[in-house]
């Protein structure tokens, strides 16, 4: 069976930056221009050429990429010939081989927001379509707000699409611009149109997530028949955000009907590193991944109940729809005080160690997570911190290197401008071998700010671990989280660290003190422990 190809058309670069507090710089840009193209995406839209001096910095050098870079801006104005419109020229100076124009369909925004007539639209959309054709453009229009003006006037909202089209257009689009419509209006429309003489080869879908079902219109549109998807990775885009391509482009390659049905420019192999493209984009944003995202959120595969977890061990397909290898991401199962044997040995297998069911070692284990819950505790999401537990409990766990002691000191000083400021410094005596090594550090960063007592912990403890300093220089915290479990003046902190290193590798730990530097500490030895028992195993003369 001939399977049909739809059209992948990426606009993180210039939709996605409308989502409040994102601002890509140039070279942000660039990084994830290139990571769209080993994707495998077809269109990247890099963003609109004269409206802010990033995106026309970035178009000046754009990268050379396989897929085709587009410049995003409007239909000529009306009063003006395409030939003579600045706003459409700037567009045109970009030099993209595509060129995306964005143009009203919907007679109430062409009369009230635009005041022209509906025939003075229909040739402003026209006329810009056949400027850009004749330059050698590939032209494609974004139909605003077609399916509302579809509702109030669909006669109008296809001559639209005709006009574009018929100047040369290679792609019409229809937008849900305010993100209302819902799935099955989507694609009844969709079908619509089709069926009014719009080729479906020529007509794509592009969603907003307001009524969050963004995904489920995009599909619906597909299934009636449209042959381009517009998204952007994570999800990005103004208000709600846009059609997640992290969540469409593995359901069109893994989920019946359309893997049979579809391809796409992403291969399988390309698939396999969708996590990571997604964990870059928030790394860039500074924000932390939703753990909840469909196949590449961090609890994606992660099954809790002993009754799974037993199920699991027999055949991932009982409660798995896919491989998380396929995407990229890895099976997780969490321990709690709600653990069973399933769940430990299930655990303990996916972190490498081989453990006997008639080992009694093991119910010891699950008594040592249970009393250490009691005490604040959480390994339900620190799974890093549960392995080292089980290595200790087990005789498995390696000798890497000792804290004699450490010292955190907070102090309030002026700076060179007379101005207040807070200053925490760091002493960390760690022994490795017969030697004992001591590192300083303080807390202030590049830009003169003061990051806080554990900031200046975790650089002191990362500064010098001798032969282990290697496999730690790759390793950064990527959130921390601070929940007080107990009230009162016995109140009890528990913190949980989550860190990342260049493999693209990210882990949880956790530390309980009534002592929020101690918690914190505790935290980030655990999680330089189970970096270097991944990278190195055992220390050398350990057995």
């Amino acid at each position: 069976m001939t399977r049909t190809r739809l059209s992948l058309f990426d606009t993180t670069l210039r939709d996605g930056q409308q989502t409040q507090g994102v601002q890509f710089s140039v070279a942000e840009k660039r990084q994830i221009a290139a990571a769209l193209d080993a994707l495998g995406v077809d269109y990247i839209e890099g963003g609109w050429p004269g409206a802010n001096p990033t995106d026309s910095e970035f178009f000046a050098s754009a990268p050379i990429t396989g897929a085709r870079m587009t410049a995003f801006g409007m239909t000529r104005r009306v009063g003006r010939s395409a030939e003579n419109d600045d706003v459409l020229a700037g567009v045109l100076d970009a030099g993209t081989p595509a060129v995306c124009l964005v143009g009203k369909t919907h007679e109430f925004h062409v009369t009230t927001a635009l005041g022209v007539t509906l025939e003075e639209n229909r040739e402003a959309i026209a006329s810009s379509i056949r400027h850009l054709v004749a330059k050698d453009r590939d032209a494609l229009f974004d139909a605003e707000h077609f399916f509302d003006g579809y509702r109030a006037n669909p006669g109008y909202a296809l001559s639209c699409l005709t006009a574009a089209l018929e100047a040369g257009a290679s792609w019409v689009v229809l937008c849900d611009t305010n993100g209302g419509s819902l799935p099955a209006d989507i694609g009844r429309v969709t079908a619509e149109v089709i069926a009014s003489g719009i080729p479906g080869t020529k007509l794509g879908i592009h969603c907003h997530d307001d009524t969050g079902m963004a995904v489920a219109a995009t599909l619906a549109a597909v299934d009636a028949g449209a042959r381009q998807i517009q998204g952007t990775l994570n999800g990005l885009g103004e208000r709600c955000g846009n059609a997640n391509l992290t969540t469409i482009i593995p359901t069109l390659l893994l989920k019946e009907p359309y893997a049979s049905r579809f391809e796409t420019g992403v291969s399988q192999a390309a698939l396999a590193g969708l996590l990571k493209t997604s964990r870059m984009l928030d790394d860039i944003l500074n924000r932390v991944p939703l753990r909840a995202a469909p196949y590449v959120g961090a609890s994606a595969f992660a099954h809790k109940a002993g009754l799974h977890a037993s199920a699991i061990l027999k055949d991932p397909a009982t409660y798995e729809h896919v491989a998380p290898s396929l995407i990229g991401n890895e099976r997780v199962i969490p321990m709690s005080n709600q653990a069973g044997q399933s769940n430990l040995r299930a655990r303990l297998a996916s972190a490498g160690i081989e453990a006997d069911p008639k080992d009694g070692r093991l119910g010891r284990i699950l008594d040592v997570i249970k009393e250490r819950e009691d005490q604040g505790y959480a390994y339900d999401g620190a799974q890093a911190s549960f392995e080292l537990v089980a290595r200790r409990e087990l005789g498995l766990m390696p000798d890497f290197f000792e804290v004699k002691r450490y010292r955190v000191t907070v102090e309030r000083r002026k700076n060179r401008y007379d101005r207040m400021i807070s200053l925490s410094e760091a002493v960390v005596v760690v022994k490795i071998g017969d030697r004992k090594m001591m590192s300083v550090s303080d807390s202030m960063d590049e830009l003169g700010s003061d990051r806080g007592p554990v900031n200046a912990l975790a650089k002191a403890l990362g500064k010098d671990l001798g032969p282990y300093q290697r496999c730690i220089d790759d390793m950064k915290l990527v959130d921390f989280k601070v929940r007080i479990t107990q009230g009162g003046t016995e109140a009890v902190t528990r913190v949980i660290i989550d860190s990342e290193d260049g493999q693209g590798r990210r882990w949880s730990t956790v530390g309980v003190s009534a002592n929020i530097v101690d918690a914190s500490f505790e935290a980030l030895l655990d999680a330089i422990q189970w970096k270097l028992i991944r990278d190195i195993g055992r220390p050398s003369g350990q057995t």
